[in-house]
């Protein structure tokens, strides 16, 4: 379990693995401005522990991945499609870093943006993904999987400007999007909060992927021409990715869907193994 970085699609992307080598692969895809690391450690472990040769990394514009240049626009992305990439384009990346890691399938599970990425790199190369599990995601459909005002607001705050301002404020906003139905463990956000700064905070990354999610096309049609084992799992009060996305994704998919009652948007350590189960229970088909 120690970073790498490899050259892919033109980038540097770094990843870590967890696991036996030959174990099946498994690649986690995270959210936006989210790194590699708010996949746990310890829900890794997990993974590896059901079988799985566990591979997750740090997208473009993210942690220690290559960060890019282009100005976004909330307002471009919204109204011409327009933004410095894609998810398409980062779909690409994931596909890349199979290409490099000398691996042909993996099963992929993707968690809120890394949701729309996984669903869009099985669009794409439905011959890499031998499964899809989307966590907290959407189809791209303008009226489903919407936020509430509150945490739209929370995503297009002002960067924070020190160590300790970014802290706070992640702090406050892992709380208001968290689960209420699970206790909020505040010395395991913190840390993950620290950690997250130290290793390179991109506030003009983050801004650049959030017009990557506002610029996408409805990937509905191209969810229901796949036909490969998935799963959907969201939970009952997500401010940020409201259930009804994870409703509409599963439909397409023709997934199954498991609904966590009092999960919001992240996943608590209480629901780790009913997830690493529902993975390993798809995989398995």
């Amino acid at each position: 379990m120690t970073e790498q970085q490899i050259e892919a699609n033109g980038l540097k992307l770094c990843f870590e693995t967890f696991g036996d080598p030959a174990d099946p692969p498994l690649l986690l895809v995270m959210g936006l401005a989210a790194p590699m690391i708010w996949w746990d450690d310890e829900l890794c472990v997990q993974f590896a522990e059901a079988g799985f040769r566990v591979i997750r990394f740090d997208n473009r514009d993210v942690g220690r991945s290559s960060w890019m240049s282009g100005r976004a626009s909330v307002t471009r992305a919204l109204l011409l499609h327009s933004a410095p990439y894609s998810l398409g384009d980062l779909a690409d990346d994931a596909s890349a870093l199979l290409d490099a890691l000398d691996i042909e399938q993996a099963h992929v599970v993707g968690a809120s943006m890394g949701g729309m990425v996984a669903q869009e790199l099985a669009i794409r190369r439905p011959d890499r993904v031998r499964s899809l599990t989307s966590i907290m995601s959407t189809t791209g459909a303008r009226f489903v999987g919407t936020p509430s005002f509150r945490a739209a607001a929370a995503m297009l705050a002002p960067a924070a400007r020190t160590r300790e301002e970014y802290v706070t404020r992640a702090l406050n906003t892992f709380r208001m999007l968290g689960s209420p139905g699970y206790p909020f463990d505040e010395e395991r956000m913190r840390a993950r909060a620290e950690r997250t700064y130290d290793r390179g905070v991109n506030p003009s990354g983050a801004a650049r992927q959030l017009s990557a999610i506002l610029s996408a096309s409805d990937r509905t049609a191209g969810l229901r021409r796949l036909s490969l084992p998935a799963l959907v799992v969201h939970g009952t009060k997500d401010p940020l990715v409201r259930v009804s996305g994870g409703r509409a994704t599963a439909r397409a998919l023709g997934a199954d869907l498991d609904l966590i009652s009092g999960m919001g948007h992240d996943l608590p350590p209480q629901v780790w193994p009913r997830v690493v189960a529902g993975v390993q229970r798809i995989a398995g088909r």
